[in-house]
């Protein structure tokens, strides 16, 4: 396609958090390519609108990250940015006395493992781009957690996860920043969720106790406007850069 919107990649942008982001970057006027379940696909491609398209693409299969790189090219003709945002939560949150390895390595699989060879996928082809017009600017975007820092014993995987995905970041500008590509971590905070559904009463009783500085939870909506001039490449001379959206959880106070 020939026009000058930007084209997004937003992974797992069927629901929650990714959804909030795709929504953000839609009303834009972007082009935003999503993956995610099919069921939740279908409902977020209708609020969404034409310019959003579905590539079915689990991020945790190399072959999988590849068609969703191939199936966006081929469809728009180029990559602008790349908002790493899928994850899963571990299946039990256990004890890190008693965590099994089949579940550490399902979630570091999905979790790291795939977005950062996703990066490496997308980066090769945005490398193309810039090549071919050294005007070209590209942006990829880590979305991780608050637990890449504060430690959950009853879930290790999952903040280990996050923790490698920041230095992903840090990895990727480096490497990135002569092909013109900005690199950067979104770290979100207690966000609303299904992925946050089974804790809901637990962090209400939190937040009401001044867990947070605002007294509220995070809403999807709040990751997608800290993304947003991140992706339109609005946010210049600060690749590597941790943007953290949590209300004030990881202020440290007295």
């Amino acid at each position: 396609m020939s026009d000058d919107r930007r084209v997004v990649i937003v992974t797992g942008g069927s629901r929650g958090i990714g959804l909030g982001i795709a929504k953000s970057l839609a009303q834009e006027g972007c082009s935003v390519v999503i993956n995610g379940r099919k069921p939740t696909a279908d409902e977020a491609l209708a609020e969404l609108g034409e310019r959003a398209y579905y590539v079915s693409a689990d991020i945790g299969s190399a072959e999988d990250r590849q068609k969703l790189v191939d199936e966006t090219v081929a469809k728009f003709g180029r990559i602008d940015a790349l908002i790493n945002n899928a994850g899963v939560a571990p299946d039990v949150r256990a004890d890190i006395l008693d965590a099994d390895e089949a579940s550490f390595e399902r979630l570091v699989r999905i979790n790291t493992q795939g977005p950062y060879f996703l990066t490496q996928a997308v980066a090769n082809q945005m490398r193309k781009q810039h090549e071919a017009d050294a005007r070209w600017r590209g942006s990829v975007v880590f979305v991780t957690s608050v637990s890449a820092t504060v430690a959950s014993v009853n879930r290790g995987d999952y903040c280990i996860s996050k923790a490698a995905l920041a230095m992903a970041t840090q990895l990727w500008a480096v490497r990135l920043a002569e092909f013109g590509v900005g690199v950067y971590e979104v770290r979100p905070g207690v966000i609303k969720t299904d992925m946050t559904a089974g804790v809901t009463d637990k962090y209400d009783a939190l937040i009401a106790d001044g867990l947070t500085v605002e007294p509220r939870w995070g809403q999807p909506e709040d990751i997608g406007r800290a993304v947003l001039p991140l992706a339109l490449g609005q946010f210049t001379y600060a690749t590597g850069s941790v943007v953290t959206v949590d209300g004030g959880l990881t202020i440290p106070r007295l």
